[in-house]
Order: C-alpha cells, then sequence, then structure tokens
C-alpha cells in the first residue's frame, strides 16, 4: 500500500517554535525531566522520549499516575502482557473509579461555564457540580440503578449531561450519550443493543435559530428499548412534558447533596460505551474502561496539553463524539470547562470566539472543517478578539491541510501552539497522533503520537515504512491502556478482532491511510478501508443503506467517500426500479429519509443512478472498489467480483467534478 511521500519537507522551517521560557514551564518538560533524573538517560527532544516511553511503558504509566494524583488504590502490579494484545493488562490489582477523579475538587473555583445559541450563559462551581452529582446519584440508586447497569443519555452539551455521566459513572455503571439530532432508527441501533435501565432525554434542542422538539422521537423509542425502566426529561428547549416519563425536578427533587459512596473498580471495568458505525450492520458498541479512559485522558490533557488548575478549556463537540468524553475528563486537572451548545455559525461565525475570549479560554478545540468555513467566511478572529490567554488550539476529525495551518497562523495567532491529534471513538483518545509543548509545528503535520504508543507505519507485507519513504497504515505493535475492553455483545470477541488484528497478526490496525515525515512527524491521508469520514465524523455505509431502501423506488444503493475539497464527501449510487427517473423530488425524498431515519450527518452531498452496482461472488457490494474508480486508483481483487464490468459505470462521471 505504499504510495510515494506527498509531504517531505526537509528544507522548510516550522511554523512556531516554542520559546525556551515556555518550554520549561510545561508540564510534560518537568516529566520528561524527572524520567530522565531516574532512568539515567537522556531525551534531548520529544521524539526521544517517546521512543523511551514506548519501550518502557510500565514505568511510564507508574509514574503518570502518581504525578497527575489519581485516587485510588494502584495496586503492586504496572503491567502484565497477555497471550495477546487483548489480553494484556494495565493496572489489573488497582481500584479506581472515573467519578470520583472527576470531583476531586470542591470548592467556589468554576467548573462549568455554558453558554447556549441564545447566548444565555450560566456557571457550576465546582461545590456546586458534587451537590448536583450527588443528587442525581442518589435518584439513580432509587430507580434501581447499579454497578454494570447502562444510563443513556439523548442530551445535547450542557451541563445535565455532564451530571448525569457522573452520577452513572460513580456507582460503577455504564454510561452512554448520543447528540439529539440522530433520528429514531439512529438511536435505537445504538441503545437498543445496550439496553439502558434509564434513558435521559432531552425536550428539545436549539440549532440555527431554531427550536427543536425531540419529545416526539423520545416517545417512540421508549417502548423499544428492552429493560428500560425509566424515562427523565431535562427541560432544555422548554417544548413541553411526556407522558410515561419524569420530568428532572421530580426525578432528583426529593434529595439534599450528602457526601458520595463511589463505586471503586477494576481498572478494566466498563466506563463508556461508544458507537462505532460498522459498514455490514448496526454500530459496534465499543467498550472503554475506567482505568484506561482516565489515564489516557490525563496524559493527554497534562502532558501534551498542558492544561492545570484553573485554565479554561473548550472543545466544539456534541455528546455523540467522543471528543465531548475527552474534554469532561479536564476535570480531572481541575480545570474549567466552557460548554457551548447549537450551531457555530449562529448569528455569525464570530460566535465562539466571542464566548472563548470573554472567558480567557487557553485550550481552543475544533475541527479541521470547521477552520475551513472560517477561511471561506472571512472570519479573522486575530483581527476582532483579545485572545491573549490563548496557548493552545487543537484540531481533529479530518487532517488539518497546510492552508489551515496557514490560516491559523495568520488570521487567529501568530505565536499558539497548533495541535493537529488523532486518535478516534475506538480509542477514546487522539494518542495516536498528538502535539507537544516543547516541540516545533511543521506546516501540514502532526507533531507526532502520543507518550507511550507504539506507533508505526506499515506496508501491505507488514513492513515498516521508513520515515520520508511514503504511506502506509497506521499500526499500534504494542498494548496502551485505551484500547476497547470488549464490545458490548461480542461475546466471543470475534468482532473485536476482526476490526483491529485481521490484517497484521497480533498487531492493532487502524484502518487509516498515514505517512512519518522527516520530521517523525504525521500525516493521515485518510481511510483505508470503507468506513465513511465526511468532516471527520465516521459513518457507517449500513445505516444509509437502511434508510435508503424505505425510499419506494430505489432497488439497492452503494455509498462510498470521495475526497473533496480537503475534506471527504458522501456520494451515494443509486439503482432504480425499471421506468424510475432520478428526478430532484426523489433525491429529495432519500436526503429528508436519511435525515430524519439516521442524522444530518449522514446526507449524502452527491446522489447518482446506476445501472449496476459490483459486488463479489459471494453477494457484497464493492464500497472499496467502486471508491478506487471513482479516484482513478486500480481495483485490487478484480477477480474476487461477480460483475467486473459494472465497474465502468462510475468511471469519469460528470457528477462526481463539481
Amino acid at each position: 500500500m505504499t504510495e510515494p511521500a506527498l509531504k517531505n519537507p526537509s528544507d522548510d522551517k516550522p511554523l512556531w517554535t516554542p520559546s525556551p521560557e515556555r518550554v520549561k514551564a510545561s508540564q510534560l518538560y518537568a516529566f520528561k525531566e524527572k524520567l530522565a533524573a531516574e532512568s539515567g538517560q537522556s531525551f534531548p527532544d520529544y521524539h526521544s522520549l517517546w521512543q523511551w516511553t514506548t519501550e518502557h511503558q510500565d514505568t511510564f504509566w507508574d509514574r503518570l499516575w502518581d504525578e497527575a494524583g489519581v485516587v485510588g488504590d494502584k495496586g503492586g502490579t504496572v503491567f502484565q502482557d497477555g497471550a495477546t494484545m487483548r489480553d494484556a493488562s494495565f493496572f489489573p490489582d488497582s481500584r479506581l473509579n472515573y467519578a470520583e477523579n472527576l470531583l476531586r475538587r470542591r470548592d467556589d473555583g468554576v467548573a462549568i461555564i455554558f453558554r447556549n445559541e441564545k447566548g444565555e450563559e450560566r456557571q457550576i462551581t465546582f461545590k456546586e457540580l458534587y451537590d448536583l452529582v450527588s443528587r442525581w446519584q442518589q435518584a439513580f440508586i432509587k430507580a434501581g440503578v447499579s454497578k454494570g447497569d447502562r444510563v443513556a443519555a439523548y442530551m445535547p452539551n450542557t451541563p445535565e449531561t455532564i451530571i448525569v455521566c457522573l452520577a452513572a459513572t460513580s456507582l460503577g455503571a455504564i454510561f452512554s450519550s448520543a447528540s439529539p439530532d440522530f433520528g429514531v432508527q439512529g438511536i435505537l441501533d445504538r441503545f437498543a443493543q445496550i439496553e439502558p435501565t434509564v434513558l435521559v432525554a432531552t425536550d428539545g434542542y436549539f440549532y440555527n435559530g431554531k427550536t427543536l422538539d425531540c419529545l416526539k422521537n423520545v416517545k417512540e423509542i421508549m417502548p423499544q428499548l428492552p429493560g428500560l425502566k425509566q424515562t427523565v426529561i431535562i427541560p432544555f428547549a422548554g417544548t413541553g412534558t411526556l407522558d410515561g416519563a419524569v420530568m428532572e425536578d421530580d426525578f432528583i427533587g426529593a434529595f439534599k447533596p450528602q457526601e458520595m459512596d463511589f463505586t471503586r473498580v477494576e481498572f478494566k471495568h466498563p466506563l463508556f460505551i461508544m458507537f462505532s458505525s460498522g459498514t455490514t450492520g448496526k454500530p459496534k458498541c465499543i467498550v472503554h474502561g475506567h482505568g484506561g479512559t482516565l489515564l489516557q485522558h490525563l496524559k493527554e490533557l497534562r502532558l501534551h496539553c498542558d492544561i492545570k488548575r484553573d485554565d479554561a478549556v473548550f472543545y466544539f463537540t456534541t455528546c455523540g463524539w467522543m471528543m465531548w468524553n475527552w474534554l469532561i475528563t479536564a476535570l480531572a486537572c481541575e480545570a474549567t470547562l466552557l460548554l457551548f451548545d447549537g450551531s457555530p455559525f449562529y448569528p455569525d461565525g464570530n460566535v465562539l470566539w466571542d464566548y472563548t475570549s470573554s472567558h480567557d479560554c487557553m485550550l481552543f478545540g475544533t475541527s479541521a472543517k470547521y477552520i475551513d468555513a472560517l477561511e471561506v467566511f472571512h472570519i479573522e478572529p486575530g483581527r476582532d478578539f483579545d485572545l491573549s490567554a490563548l496557548k493552545i488550539i487543537t484540531s481533529t476529525g479530518s487532517p488539518l491541510v497546510d492552508k489551515g495551518f496557514d490560516f491559523v497562523y495568520q488570521k487567529i495567532k501568530n505565536d499558539v501552539h497548533l495541535a493537529s491529534i488523532y486518535g478516534g471513538t475506538d480509542i477514546i483518545s487522539a494518542s495516536f497522533g498528538l502535539g507537544n509543548p516543547i516541540s516545533p509545528v511543521w506546516r501540514g503535520e502532526l507533531q507526532g503520537a502520543g507518550l507511550a504508543t507504539a506507533v508505526d507505519i506499515y506496508d501491505d507485507a507488514g513492513k515498516p515504512i521508513p520515515p520520508g519513504a511514503g504511506a502506509g497504515e497506521l499500526v499500534c505493535t504494542k498494548p496502551f491502556p485505551s484500547m476497547p475492553v470488549k464490545f458490548w455483545g461480542d461475546d466471543t470477541g470475534e468482532k473485536y478482532k476482526g476490526a483491529y488484528f485481521e490484517v497484521y497478526d497480533n498487531i492493532w490496525r487502524h484502518g487509516d491511510w498515514v505517512e512519518r515525515t522527516v520530521h517523525n512527524g504525521l500525516i493521515v491521508h485518510g481511510r483505508s478501508d470503507a468506513t465513511l469520514n465526511p468532516g471527520g465524523v465516521r459513518i457507517g455505509t449500513a445505516e444509509i443503506y437502511a434508510q435508503v431502501e424505505k425510499v419506494e423506488g430505489v432497488v439497492e444503493s452503494i455509498a462510498i467517500g470521495q475526497s473533496w475539497d480537503n475534506d471527504v464527501r458522501i456520494v451515494l449510487f443509486v439503482r432504480l426500479k425499471d421506468g424510475v427517473a432520478l428526478t430532484d423530488e426523489l433525491i429529495k425524498a432519500i436526503k429528508t429519509q436519511v435525515r430524519s431515519g439516521a442524522s444530518p450527518r449522514h446526507v449524502p452531498a452527491k446522489i447518482i443512478a446506476v445501472a449496476d452496482i459490483p459486488r463479489t461472488k459471494s453477494g457484497k457490494i464493492t464500497e472499496l472498489a467502486v471508491r478506487d474508480v471513482v479516484h482513478g486508483r486500480p481495483v485490487k481483487n478484480v477477480e474476487a467480483l461477480a460483475n467486473p464490468e459494472a465497474l465502468d459505470l462510475y468511471k469519469d462521471l460528470k457528477e462526481l467534478q463539481n
């Protein structure tokens, strides 16, 4: 799979280099110096430190536990190897609780600042946060929630979602969330698999100047969730009440704040269930544990992003993206969370900068797509706002291209640490590609892999590709704490193995095409499998097909991601019944069905009629082959196709040129 390097800048200059003072003031530098003193090693740069930590993982994670002040019983063993990567264990004797670590601070410092799309703000102190979580914890106990039960949230990005999460996980229950823009089927495809004991849902939300009611969806969802005992409605948009559900005030009203008992659990005890969109069926339910999530996030937040006590941290995210989980862990750094829910361009493109600059935001987290949009709409935050407190901008979701780097340094701030980061739902972190505060930033590059994460780039034969020699599959060759505990319902582990370990024996394959540069940085070129990734949101094609099949006149369809305008757009090819034409009305009907049944993210940018869809001899449609044809690449394994002549229908299509 190796291709010539798309970028190998050996004679250019970095866009940003941290000052010596800034380097020495960072938590990463202090941590590096301690490791150097203890080990007798010299770490002249980040790459040498990274290399050492991949070879001494037990020492690294042991020191991180202590330096981060993890609350819990560490036990005597740091790492226990297993027969395979999946069987390895970190801190197998430990007992800890994620929520207890996030609620360690209980003073009048500000824990959360929230602004909605209407510009309304409110603040919650650390003491108030603890007290609110305490009331919800008591209510959950009364509702029958206990260790191992699931609590699902169909919620916007509000403080209440965090409170519900911490109350559930404080009991050892498992939390899972989805944003309210998902339709009924999209929610059922996720939550019905995990059978929550309690569903917490919003009455509605605001987006782009509109008030959107969620109660109709909740009413339809409730009877289709097996084992559901209670539904709680949290008023946000003021759209009403719902028969069969209890309102928040009635659910927690009888309980007063009190000292909480935190259920300390084993390191791998399930904490979150995240949903990764598969290409052949319902989304996979990826289970992440208390210890792995907490330690991985603390590493990234403290060492890679240099977040300290009282720093204001912002990420533009929904509760359906793992960056929400990443953001809330900053409470364990005793930092202040800046939450925003709504459109980032309503009433105009300055809304997020007005909000974050007014609260001295230290970290501004966003997506590459948002940065591109700022440039398109000629938004210049550095000109119009006081960004003196801003130290780091993180960008993830999709690769940040060269012009995005230029825009940040030219139009936002020239002295800022721009960290293009990369990981995903599968690892509930960004540790496959992170920034660090002690190294230069090079145009178009991620600074490197996360500490103690043994990332490499392999060719088709499973051989490492040297820096500057081209792109290949990103792999991880050693265990890491935030590997999934399991897939929910995957009792044999076959789905887990198939997702990551089918291509290279006992080596994690992430499914992305990446190259390592001569600076030991990384450039991510996109997916190497059939998963769609528009705007950095991973989408399974099966969820699209399930909706398209409901549209009268459509026989079958195939969806691919087309590289377009420095991003990926979804292209849907449809085979229609005899005599049916792809009219504007039919296109609208397809998009409406996908939007309402799945989510707005699943809606294709292009819909094109074709006479045939290529498939394998076993009857499976071949998305990868179609994608290769559309991009002008040779198709592998043509001999496996039952109708290879169908590929000619996808060559040089005029509809794909605009």
